[in-house]
């Protein structure tokens, strides 16, 4: 099961708690919103002891809990076509979806972000998992692709690039940022960061998020969850002076279940904003992107969360939500899976996941 990142009591003394919401909520671009409602899918299984082919004796059980999801449609005009798709500016068309839900936690602290053509020939997507409150994670979703497109449309022309600096120095900025306010302190947020442009896909990653590529029906992890006792982790912890201690899970000082976040000023300079980076050539074997937080993670594979999205891309599989219909793009319908899914298995966390279709829109390696 799921533990918070900070160390606190069961919400609710341990009892389960249901949000009031079982709605869905679309935006487009024009602004324009739409309520939906969401019936939750009906997984089959067998009986103990009994075998799976006997269809007859198959038990049903309906996932009765209530959510609350924030559902993201890309959209660059009115047109019901033209809302399902977003204009890439490296010249194809960028699919995507997002979709975050509260799960059974008293508050929504994650937050995403979509930024098509944010810079030049780049397209900026992210996902913020905060913990001591939303305000940092809220705080990273305004500014921090500010930050990263001042970055490169100033090194824009320069004979040789250097990603992994522009995202270290953007993570240290939006950090000091933070920093300022004293009555966020005790406040943080982990964040993967992915900007996709024309011929590389680059990520940064700061917590325990994760970025995966579906390519050539593989998975291929683009980032590495900062887990406290993640060997190298763990020697820079103490060799700085801190500790891990196991305290309801692998914790920085016994209170994070993250080693890296932007802002928690009070555990520096064991808990640091320092991101890994990196870059990969785009290719035309390249399906999709996945970014999710730890809630969707914890529970699932980078694998089998690949299938998932593959299968529903290739409309192998779907989910039953009424009032969206066509209305939803299919890298939102996807998302939307993940989601359902990783609530069936058990996640208690605040999950939210981004999904990016890429294929077709590189022709060549």
């Amino acid at each position: 099961m799921k533990t918070p990142k900070r160390h606190s009591p069961p919400p609710n003394d341990g009892r389960r708690v249901e949000p009031e919401s079982g709605e869905v909520f679309a935006r487009s671009k024009n602004g324009r919103r739409r309520r939906l409602k969401i019936r939750r899918m009906k997984y089959t299984s067998p009986p103990e002891g009994e075998n799976s082919e006997n269809s007859e004796n198959m038990e049903k059980r309906e996932i009765h809990e209530r959510v609350e999801i924030s559902l993201s449609l890309a959209s660059s005009s009115s047109s019901e076509e033209e809302e399902r798709l977003s204009l890439n500016r490296n010249g194809g068309v960028l699919s995507y979806g997002s979709v975050s839900v509260i799960g059974s936690r008293k508050e929504m602290e994650d937050a995403v972000s979509a930024e098509v053509g944010f810079a030049p020939k780049c397209d900026f997507f992210a996902v913020y998992d905060g913990h001591g409150g939303a305000q940092v994670a809220q705080a990273c979703r305004q500014r921090l692709h500010r930050l990263v497109a001042e970055e490169v449309e100033r090194s824009e022309g320069r004979a040789e690039w250097n990603w992994r600096g522009v995202m270290e120095g953007c993570f240290r900025k939006m950090d000091g940022e933070v920093a300022g306010n004293a009555a966020v302190r005790t406040v943080g947020s982990t964040a993967v960061v992915a900007v996709v442009a024309a011929a590389e896909i680059v990520v940064a990653n700061c917590g325990d998020c994760r970025a995966v590529l579906g390519r050539g029906g593989e998975a291929v992890d683009l980032s590495s969850d900062h887990k406290p006792d993640r060997p190298d982790e763990l020697m820079r912890i103490e060799e700085a002076g801190g500790r891990v201690i196991n305290w309801n899970g692998q914790r920085v000082l016994g209170v994070l279940a993250t080693s890296r976040s932007i802002g928690d000023q009070y555990l520096r300079p064991y808990v640091i904003s320092k991101p890994e980076v990196t870059v990969t050539k785009r290719s035309s074997k390249d399906e999709f992107l996945i970014l999710a937080s730890d809630g969707l993670w914890d529970v699932m594979s980078s694998e089998v969360v690949c299938q998932v999205v593959r299968k529903s891309l290739n409309g192998q599989i779907r989910t039953v939500c009424n009032g969206v219909g066509n209305h939803q793009n299919r890298a939102a319908e996807a998302a939307g899976l993940l989601t359902e899914i990783a609530l069936a298995k058990g996640s208690r966390d605040n999950t939210s996941v981004i999904v990016v279709e890429l294929k077709g829109t590189v022709t060549s390696d």
